[in-house]
């Protein structure tokens, strides 16, 4: 199945459906006409290019490489836009009455367990209503598989894995009148509970005969596969039902080294077949396709609830660019760019290795990681169709598991630090991460800063950081 690569907003499907009435309607016409003349009509017909070169052709295609034969070139820009104002008369009516922050959505991430436990929850609502904070995200579909809170679905499987452990309409309830925007965070293709389920529907090890997993025990959906992307998309619908206003993808990629055992392993490619190739320059490139055709499809089916699309990207994909392991997570950050609303690269100081930017460990630079992180993404940006948003996730945690002497303990100067390196780059959107929910006090998250001045002269930091 072909997937329209462009997708920039909702409802496209409609236009499409429209046009192709017409066409149908003049091709109609025109077979009238020719029924007068049936002599003229060729007895043989053959086509021009064999299978070989269409599927070198949908190849380059999918990886935006130069569509071109002949004379003919195919334009990646969108030919079909939706209106800005579009009558809320045509989505799915939630209830739920939260419109996107005027100044952007800066928010924090917050566990199943943070928001079912009612003295943390009203803290975390208090302190975010005492500051510029204005949006949480919340997990919906965690790490493990789990489906968080009753829901409606129909479909068996989302059932069979839903917990119903946080009723999440009340916890809507509470959002809404606080005016704080919620967003699901959704794992996509990690999930151990349905490849346990469906096997089929993940990676094989043949030695063993056994669901492969990776060195932390994680299994991962097949996201070559189409019943995988319907599955996630069930339990993201669940979650626009019920008011979330944004469903941003988690692991929505392939396993972190897939490229070095994807030849070891047993699992369906269908389609995506067509992409492969034997040239080391463009190996891994059906991963990319299939990752952004999911993304693309989610727009596709979401369009009806006028949710909002974000995936989380490793920031690191972003500074390498179409590299051998980048396109073996089928993470390339500029095509996933062209299918969402939202890119939230994830730039935390210490997931970066020695010396990368420059920095001897740059756990202990949480500016300048961010600063030149931003110089990176705005260049790629800048090539980007789409009207993407940039919302970075951020380090509110300190990252222990490091070498001593080569991290630091995080607290209100480190995350202002990276949340200034935003705002000298003009960007005001940011989510902060710590895997127990506990933030930091004493931060500005809307500092006022003069993206004219030098670096030196609008933040100090080198001077703060220990050597």
């Amino acid at each position: 199945m072909i997937i329209e690569k462009n997708y920039t907003k909702h409802f496209k499907h409609i236009a499409l459906i429209l046009s192709a009435l017409f066409i149908l309607s003049a091709c109609q016409e025109t077979n009238d006409e020719n029924t007068e003349n049936p002599t003229d009509v060729a007895e043989d017909i053959t086509y021009k290019y064999d299978q070989e070169a269409v599927d070198e052709f949908h190849g380059r295609q999918a990886t935006q490489d130069t569509a071109r034969y002949e004379n003919i070139t195919l334009s990646q820009k969108s030919y079909l836009n939706e209106p800005e104002n579009l009558p809320q008369s045509l989505y799915y009516d939630t209830g739920v009455d939260i419109p996107y922050p005027e100044d952007g959505v800066r928010g924090v991430y917050l566990t199943a367990q943070n928001v079912a436990d009612p003295e943390y929850f009203e803290s975390i609502v208090n302190y975010i209503n005492s500051t510029d904070l204005n949006a949480v995200v919340i997990d919906f579909k965690d790490d493990w598989g789990h489906i968080i809170p009753p829901n409606e679905s129909d479909n068996p499987l989302v059932q069979e894995n839903t917990i119903e452990e946080v009723d999440y309409r009340a916890i809507m309830e509470v959002l809404e009148e606080n005016q704080i925007y919620p967003i699901a965070r959704i794992t996509t293709f990690k999930d151990n509970l349905l490849s346990d389920q469906r096997p089929d529907l993940s990676f094989i090890d043949p030695e063993t005969n056994e669901i492969w997993s990776d060195a932390n025990g994680a299994q991962f959906l097949n996201p070559f596969m189409h019943e995988t992307w319907d599955y996630v998309l069930d339990v993201a619908e669940e979650a626009a039902k019920m008011g979330f206003k944004d469903i941003q993808f988690d692991y929505v990629r392939f396993p972190e080294g897939f490229f070095e055992w994807a030849g070891d392993l047993e699992y369906e490619i269908g389609y995506y077949e067509k992409f492969v190739s034997n040239d080391p320059e463009a190996e891994g490139y059906e991963r990319v396709a299939a990752i952004n055709d999911f993304l693309a499809y989610s727009q596709q089916a979401l369009a009806p609830y006028g949710v909002e699309i974000s995936a989380d990207i490793f920031g690191y994909t972003t500074v390498a660019g179409d590299t051998y392991d980048v396109r073996g997570i089928g993470q390339n950050f500029a095509q996933m760019a062209e299918q969402v609303d939202t890119v939230s690269a994830m730039i935390y100081p210490s997931h970066w290795g020695e010396s990368f930017f420059g920095l001897t460990y740059p756990d202990l630079f949480p500016y300048e990681v961010v600063d030149n992180y931003m110089y990176a993404e705005k260049n790629i940006l800048t090539e980007v169709e789409n009207d993407v948003n940039t919302r970075p996730w951020l380090q509110d945690f300190t990252d222990s598991f490091l070498p001593p002497g080569t991290y630091q303990e995080y607290g209100p100067e480190e995350v202002q630090a990276q949340i200034n390196a935003l705002a000298a780059h003009g960007i005001n959107e940011f989510l902060l991460w710590n895997a127990g929910g506990y933030y930091t006090e004493g931060v500005d998250y809307t500092p006022e800063i003069d993206q004219t001045l030098g670096f030196e002269e609008e933040f100090e930091s080198s001077e703060s950081q220990p050597e």
